[in-house]
């Protein structure tokens, strides 16, 4: 899938990804999901953001998390 609106710019945030070259990260938006927050919630506080750019925060975050093995613990 490719991501027209998220952004890596090692000079900007770190090099973390962003959306649309904001300086806002997209794990501030993905936390914010995960902490209850509505799509209309987040795009009030950050005004910057479009709807558009939530659901595709989420589509990343999920896109990064599939590329990887996580390290959780195994039932004892």
């Amino acid at each position: 899938m490719a991501f027209e609106r998220i952004t890596v710019e090692l000079d900007k945030m770190g090099g973390q990804a962003c959306i649309r070259g904001l300086r806002i990260p997209v794990a501030t938006v993905v936390a914010m999901v995960a902490d209850g927050m509505t799509t209309e919630e987040i795009v009030r506080d950050l005004p910057d953001l479009e709807p558009e750019d939530v659901a595709e925060a989420l589509h990343f975050a999920a896109a990064a998390v599939r590329e990887r093995e996580l390290p959780l613990r195994r039932p004892a």
